[in-house]
């Protein structure tokens, strides 16, 4: 019979050594770095290099302005929209004014999306809910392609400075062709904020991609 009682069950500094886990060294941990992740980073800077790659530095944009009460001469949104352009070095090439006509407003961002020397049109008034605004109605009929993120940011930024009163703001943009095309409320405020806060900061990289192929 074993004596469990007297059995010396007293381990020597040997086995607790042999026992213990050995500590990885640093150069162990290196050996299994997975070596796919510095390719993984490569292929995102190279993704985000390309997708930049087709990018406009100057744009030539068209500005039409929708008011049966206003003129070029009397045309403070119009103005803001041309002082924003031009002060990050784009070309307005043309400003033009129609009334609030939905055949009107349809032909005219027909018309200036189609000139080989626009690259973006950018109309301001008409977004609003009275029954003459119609530039919304008038030029979502031409979108190949919608861009709500547009809307959608015009309205968080402007509920900064308007509040609740945003919800009747219906500013819209899409892609006519190869032509990106925003439409802007009509006051001088929203017009400014729209074209420096939005529309110049990317409209460089918006029109790259919609006339992406076009020169390849």
């Amino acid at each position: 019979m074993v004596d469990f009682q007297s059995r010396d069950t007293r381990r020597t500094d040997d086995e607790e050594t042999a026992d213990e886990p050995v500590e990885e060294t640093h150069e162990a941990e290196h050996e299994h770095d997975d070596p796919s992740d510095d390719h993984e980073h490569d292929h995102e800077h190279a993704d985000s290099h390309d997708h930049h790659h087709h990018d406009a530095d100057t744009v030539g944009v068209a500005i039409l302005t929708v008011s049966s009460s206003r003129s070029l001469d009397d045309d403070p949104a119009g103005d803001a929209i041309t002082a924003a352009f031009e002060a990050e070095d784009h070309e307005v090439v043309t400003r033009e004014l129609v009334g609030d006509s939905y055949d009107r407003v349809q032909a005219s961002v027909d018309n200036l999306a189609g000139r080989d020397d626009v690259d973006a049109v950018v109309s301001t008034g008409g977004t609003g809910v009275t029954p003459d605004d119609v530039t919304v109605e008038a030029t979502r009929q031409l979108f190949d392609k919608q861009l709500p993120g547009f809307g959608e940011l015009f309205r968080l930024l402007s509920f900064d400075e308007i509040g609740a009163k945003v919800v009747a703001t219906r500013a819209t943009a899409g892609v006519v062709g190869d032509v990106p095309v925003f439409c802007l409320p009509g006051s001088e405020n929203a017009a400014e904020l729209g074209s420096t806060e939005i529309i110049v900061p990317e409209i460089g990289h918006l029109v790259g991609l919609a006339g992406r192929g076009r020169d390849d």
